[in-house]
C-alpha cells in the first residue's frame, strides 16, 4: 500500500543551519543562520522544534526536543553553489557540477553591447547593486534617458529595471525574454529578472509584477519524473520560474509575502490531489537574510512556525511534509550575500517514523528521489530514497 497520496515540500528561503565544510572555497567563515536567528528575542518556534529542529547533527545551538514527533536530517549540497537555482534544482535531482557565472565587476561590454542592440536602448549601472539601492541612484537617470537599469548581484543574476510609465511591464517582460535568448553558454546566468518599480524621485518603490526568467533545468527533476505519470506538480511562489515553468501542472503564482504564500498552501489543503505540492518562501531570504536583519529573519520564522502549526493540524493521514532549504544567508555574518551551508529536513505525517535522527547526507537531491520513490516514477538522480527508513511499519 503506497503510504502517502499527497507530499507538500515547503522551501524556507535561506535557513541554514551550519557552514559546509567547503565555505572557505565560497568566501564563508563560521555561518550558521539558526543560530543566528535563535539568538534574537523575537524568535520562538515551537512547532519545528517539535518535529526536531535542534535535534539535526551538528546544528549547535537550540534545545533538543526529548521526544521528536517528526524524522529529520542534514542536508549538504553536492553541487558548486550556494544560489537559489542551484539549491531548488539540487533538491529536484539535478546537481550542477560548475557554478553558474557571476559578475562581480559587472557585464563585459561584449554582452552589454549585444543588450543594447537587442533593445534599442542605452544600458546604465551594469554593477552588482542592491535592488531598493539601485532606483533611488538611477531611477531619475534612466526615465529621463529612457535607459533602462541593468545591474547584478552575489547570485548568477541579470536584473532590468525600469519605471512602469516609460516602459510597461509587458514590454519589460520582453526585454527580458530577448536577454534571456542572448545569456546563454559561457554568460548562462541562472535567472534574469524584470523589476519594475514605480513613483517619483527619490521615493521610488519597486512593484510586486517582478517575474524571473529561469535557465531551462539542465537535468531530470522530480516533476518531470512525476509528470510522466500523469500526478500533480503544484508550485506556491517563484517554483514555476525557478523551472522555467518545466513539468509544473499548475502554479498558484508570486507569494506577496511569506504568510500569504502559506495561506495558499494551506488553501491548497482543501483541494483533492495526488502528487506534490512545491512551495518557496523567499521573505526569509530576500527581506532579511540579504539585510542581515537578525530579528527580522527571526520574527518570520516565528510567524511561519504559526502557520506551521495550522498546516500540521489539516493534514491528512496520507500527506508528508517536508520542510528544508535551499541554502544559508546568515543574517549575522560580514556582507549581504549567501552562506555556503548545511540545510534542514523536517518530515512529518501519520506514516512517518517519530524520533527518526536519519542523520547527514551528501546532497539535497536525497528529497527528489525520495519524492520520486514515493510515487513509483523513474527519477535518474545521484540522491538516494529515504523512504525505506523513514516509513513507519504498519503503513
Amino acid at each position: 500500500m503506497q503510504a502517502f497520496k499527497r507530499a507538500f515540500i515547503i522551501v524556507l528561503d535561506s535557513f541554514g543551519i551550519g557552514a559546509e565544510p567547503d565555505a572557505k572555497e565560497f568566501g564563508d567563515g563560521d555561518c550558521n543562520t539558526l543560530r543566528s536567528i535563535v539568538a534574537s528575542k523575537e524568535y520562538d518556534t515551537p512547532n519545528m522544534k517539535k518535529l526536531g529542529l535542534f535535534n539535526i547533527d551538528g546544528v549547535g545551538c537550540g534545545t533538543p526536543e526529548a521526544q521528536p514527533i517528526g524524522a529529520f536530517a542534514r542536508l549538504r549540497e553536492l553541487s558548486r553553489g550556494k544560489d537559489t537555482t542551484t539549491g531548488h534544482w539540487e533538491i529536484a535531482g539535478i546537481i550542477s557540477e560548475r557554478p553558474m557565472p557571476t559578475y562581480p565587476d559587472g557585464f563585459p561590454p561584449e554582452v552589454i553591447a549585444e543588450l543594447e542592440k537587442a533593445f534599442g536602448r542605452k544600458i546604465i549601472c551594469n554593477k552588482p547593486y542592491s535592488g531598493t539601492k539601485v532606483i533611488h541612484d538611477y531611477g531619475r537617470e534612466q526615465k529621463e534617458t529612457g535607459a533602462l537599469i541593468v545591474y547584478t548581484s552575489a547570485d548568477s543574476v541579470l536584473q532590468i529595471a525600469a519605471h512602469e510609465d516609460d516602459v510597461p511591464v509587458e514590454q519589460l517582460y520582453e526585454y527580458c525574454r530577448m536577454a534571456r535568448k542572448i545569456m546563454q553558454g559561457e554568460h548562462g546566468v541562472g535567472r534574469i529578472i524584470a523589476r519594475p518599480y514605480v513613483g517619483e524621485y527619490p521615493n521610488y518603490t519597486r512593484t510586486p509584477r517582478r517575474h524571473d526568467f529561469s535557465l531551462d533545468p539542465t537535468g531530470d527533476t522530480m516533476m518531470d519524473a512525476l509528470a510522466r505519470k500523469g500526478l500533480a506538480t503544484i508550485g506556491v511562489g517563484k517554483i514555476s520560474d525557478i523551472f522555467a515553468g518545466r513539468s509544473i501542472s499548475r502554479t498558484l503564482g508570486i507569494n506577496k509575502d511569506n504568510v500569504d504564500g502559506m495561506e495558499k498552501t494551506l488553501k491548497l489543503m482543501d483541494e483533492d490531489f495526488t502528487g506534490l505540492a512545491f512551495v518557496n518562501l523567499v521573505d526569509f531570504d530576500m527581506q532579511y537574510g540579504h539585510r542581515r536583519d537578525i530579528d527580522g529573519y527571526a520574527k518570520a520564522s516565528t510567524v511561519f512556525d504559526r502557520q506551521l502549526g495550522e498546516f500540521m493540524a489539516k493534514m491528512k493521514d496520507d500527506d508528508l511534509l517536508m520542510i528544508t532549504a535551499d541554502h544559508g544567508c546568515d543574517p549575522g555574518a560580514p556582507g549581504t550575500d549567501h552562506t555556503r551551508e548545511y540545510v534542514p529536513l523536517l518530515m512529518y505525517g501519520k506514516h512517518v517514523k517519530a524520533g527518526l535522527n536519519l542523520g547527514t547526507y551528501p546532497t539535497f537531491a536525497m528529497i527528489g528521489a525520495t519524492i520520486s520513490d514515493i510515487f513509483g516514477a523513474d527519477l535518474k538522480t545521484k540522491g538516494e530514497s529515504l523512504l525505506p527508513r523513514l516509513v513507519r511499519e504498519e503503513a
